[in-house]
């Protein structure tokens, strides 16, 4: 079996009560996911309920897919965990795709998994603009590549890891933050059932993280936020982030706004808390 979806609505499947009942239905079913990064935790638990998995995607630009993630030959003997972090990446790029990742300039960034640009893209099937608005169309195909609007970097076996959208990472006193790494990590912790991180205002430093979380039923009212920021430390510690990057606040929530194809509505999310740090500086 194949199933394609975001790794939200994996969450939902995996996270339901009487998953186990089903696990004979998940054994051999191919996962494959695209949008945020698949955590490793949620990776691990369709392993052990029999899913394969693997990363790929795509945007209504261009459809259908130019990343796709899978392991190469010198990679058949990497250990478990290796294996499913790489194959929780957002993908290389399949045939007839050209992908890069590019800085400011417009040249290619560093293939070390550290240096962040811009993904562009060349393809076929790509659009080559948009119904009746040339200046959006041209500002799409700039230099003859399209730029994605998505952050990224890039290493040595050319696969990409999306960290963010251009227009949803946070930009603190000048430096940016990937909200999708901060999520990726803080669902690490046993307690939460889901997270988002958004940019809130900052008068000091122009945006500061800040984090929407649910709770899992069994942990609600027994979470706090001193043990999320322990939680994070950790992180620091390993070099994974920096400390600046641990956000300024955690609002517990019963659920955070989505758009209709299911994926976190950050604009939603920025309009109603986006203040939330207000005379916090």
């Amino acid at each position: 079996g194949y199933m394609a979806c975001v790794a939200t609505m994996l969450n939902m499947i995996i996270s339901h009560p009487e998953v186990e009942h089903y696990k004979e239905y998940f054994k051999g079913l191919i996962f494959e996911g695209g949008g945020m990064r698949l955590n490793t935790m949620l990776a691990r638990k369709a392993k052990e309920l029999g899913m394969d998995i693997c990363s790929g995607w795509g945007m209504t630009e261009a459809y259908p897919k130019v990343g796709l993630q899978y392991l190469k030959p010198h990679m058949f003997n990497w250990p478990e965990d290796k294996k499913i972090e790489f194959l929780s990446g957002t993908g290389m790029a399949p045939p007839f795709v050209g992908q890069r990742v590019i800085d400011e300039h417009g040249n290619d960034v560093a293939r070390d998994g550290k240096a962040v640009g811009e993904v562009v893209l060349r393809a076929p099937w790509l659009t080559m603009g948009y119904y009746k608005d040339p200046e959006k169309s041209k500002e799409l195909w700039r230099d003859e590549w399209m730029h994605s609007g998505d952050m990224a970097v890039i290493d040595k076996e050319e696969s990409v890891l999306i960290i963010d959208r251009s227009k949803d990472v946070v930009k603190s006193g000048g430096e940016w933050i990937s909200t999708l790494t901060l999520e990726n990590l803080i669902n690490m912790h046993p307690k939460v059932q889901e997270v988002a991180v958004f940019g809130a205002q900052s008068e000091k430093w122009g945006e500061r993280p800040v984090v929407l979380l649910v709770p899992k039923d069994e942990y609600k009212g027994k979470i706090s936020e001193a043990e999320l920021r322990e939680h994070m430390t950790q992180y620091v510690e390993e070099g994974k982030i920096l400390r600046w990057w641990i956000p300024d606040k955690i609002v517990f929530v019963d659920q955070i706004p989505r758009t209709s194809v299911g994926k976190f509505d950050k604009k939603a999310i920025r309009s109603t808390y986006g203040d939330v740090l207000e005379g916090k500086d």
